[in-house]
C-alpha cells in the first residue's frame, strides 16, 4: 500500500505549483504594467485642462472672428489703423454706444465707433461714441499669439496694393482682412484662423 502511494505521488510530481522565482517575476510584471497604465492616466488628467483651455481659446476665437467680420460689413467708414488695430464706424444694436443692447427689434441700428486693439495675447474691444467718448471696453478674447499681425486692409501699402497688408496712409480701406494665430489644441503648434470683410458702403472706381 505504501509503496503504491508512494508511485502516485511520484507520478504527480511534475503536476506542482509555481516556484517562488516564478511568483516572484509575476509580481514584478504585474507591477511593472499597473504603474505604467497609472503613469498615463495621471499624464491624461494632468494635460486635460489645458487642452480644455486651448479648446475654449479656439473657440472663443472663432466667435469673436465672425463678430468682427459682422461689423466690418455693416462699417460706414475705416480710419487709417495698424496690423495690432482696427478703428471703424459701424451700426450696432445699442440703447447708446457703450450701453445696454436694445431689445426693441423695431428699433435700427445706431452708428457707433469700434476699436479692437490687440497687445500681448489679448485683444481688447473698446465701444465710443461718434465723437470718440468711450462708453465701453471689454477684452475680446485672449491666446492671440501674433498680436501685431491681426489685421490686413485692401488696398494696402504692398506693392500690389489688392493684397492685404498694410493700410495705406491716404483713403480708406475697403476690405479688412483677420487673422488669428491661437494654440493648436489637438498638437503643438498654433492654428490660424482667417476670414475677413468688404465694408457695406464701400465704393469701388475702374
Amino acid at each position: 500500500m505504501i509503496g503504491r502511494i508512494r508511485r502516485r505521488l511520484d507520478a504527480n510530481s511534475g503536476e506542482a505549483g509555481l516556484t517562488l522565482i516564478e511568483i516572484l517575476v509575476s509580481i514584478t510584471m504585474c507591477m511593472v504594467i499597473v504603474a505604467g497604465a497609472t503613469a498615463m492616466l495621471i499624464s491624461a488628467v494632468h494635460d486635460q485642462p489645458a487642452l480644455n483651455h486651448k479648446s475654449e481659446n479656439v473657440t472663443t476665437a472663432r466667435w469673436q472672428l465672425e463678430r468682427i467680420v459682422r461689423e466690418i460689413r455693416n462699417g460706414v467708414s475705416v480710419e487709417p489703423t495698424s496690423p495690432s488695430e482696427l478703428q471703424l464706424v459701424t451700426r450696432v444694436r445699442r440703447v447708446q454706444c457703450g450701453g445696454a443692447v436694445s431689445n426693441d427689434p423695431a428699433a435700427p441700428a445706431i452708428p457707433c465707433k469700434v476699436r479692437y486693439r490687440c497687445a500681448g495675447t489679448s485683444c481688447t474691444r473698446t465701444e465710443l461714441t461718434p465723437s470718440g467718448q468711450v462708453g465701453s471696453t471689454e477684452t475680446a478674447l485672449t491666446g492671440v499669439r501674433n498680436p501685431s499681425a491681426v489685421f490686413c486692409f485692401v488696398p494696402s501699402t504692398a506693392a500690389d496694393p489688392s493684397q492685404c497688408g498694410a493700410a495705406r496712409a491716404e483713403g480708406d480701406p475697403t476690405y479688412i482682412g483677420v487673422n488669428l494665430e491661437v494654440p493648436n489644441p489637438d498638437g503643438p503648434g498654433l492654428l490660424t484662423i482667417s476670414d475677413g470683410a468688404t465694408l457695406r458702403t464701400a465704393t469701388f472706381s475702374g
